[in-house]
């Protein structure tokens, strides 16, 4: 009985140890990582750069101060804040855009393959959309001050539905988040999707594919 609940004990002790462990803060051991884009980032980001030529201007991004070019089959723009422009992002897990629209303008469906999403309705009305994995649309229209959360890797889109122009800021738990466009994808890979996959999976003939295709030359 007594070796019984010496193990019982040891396994409790090992059981605290590596919960202990994997529950550890993931977060960075030094203050800030401010990444070396001229080195091959690694699987967590860019190695540092020497933090004694590191100054405040690292920790400033100014990318997102003037309006993106909305002259677009969209009539739409984003800028992108992520760590291969904003280096003093590096290992923090976050990155930033901004989100232009002309009236009706629209940011197509599109995923974030690593990373949720928080955009804010900075002006403008906008009509917020998400398709989960069920195939449920959640969407409405959204006003000035508003706020949606979009989980990593749902469609969504968001098109200006008001009179004057619209824009969204939107923040990333990425460094690199990545996107990737569903119509673009499909329809404007190198090299090109089969004819017969688009025609199978849209329902479209030769002729409509090859017109939707023109639209990415």
């Amino acid at each position: 009985m007594a070796v019984s609940r010496s193990h019982a004990l040891s396994f409790a002790l090992l059981s605290f140890f590596v919960w202990t462990v994997v529950s550890s803060d993931p977060d960075p051991l030094q203050d800030f990582c401010i990444g070396d884009l001229n080195v091959v980032p690694g699987i967590n980001g860019f190695p540092c750069r020497n933090a004694s030529a590191v100054t405040v201007d690292d920790f400033i991004y100014s990318g997102i101060v003037n309006s993106s070019n909305t002259t677009n089959i969209n009539s739409s723009g984003a800028i992108f804040g992520t760590v291969l422009r904003f280096p003093g992002l590096n290992t923090l897990g976050l990155s930033i855009a901004r989100l232009d629209f002309l009236p009706e303008g629209i940011i197509p469906p599109h995923t974030h393959p690593r990373a949720s999403e928080m955009v804010y309705v900075e002006e403008g009305t906008v009509y917020a959309a998400i398709v989960t994995a069920d195939n449920r649309l959640f969407a409405r229209v959204m006003n000035r001050g508003e706020v949606m959360v979009i989980p990593r890797g749902l469609i969504h889109w968001q098109m200006n539905v008001g009179r004057t122009n619209a824009k969204i800021i939107a923040i990333l738990n990425s460094q690199l988040p990545g996107i990737q466009f569903i119509a673009r994808s499909m329809f404007g890979s190198r090299p090109e999707v089969p004819d017969e996959v688009l025609e199978k999976t849209f329902f479209l003939g030769e002729r409509s594919i090859n017109q939707v295709r023109s639209n990415f030359v």
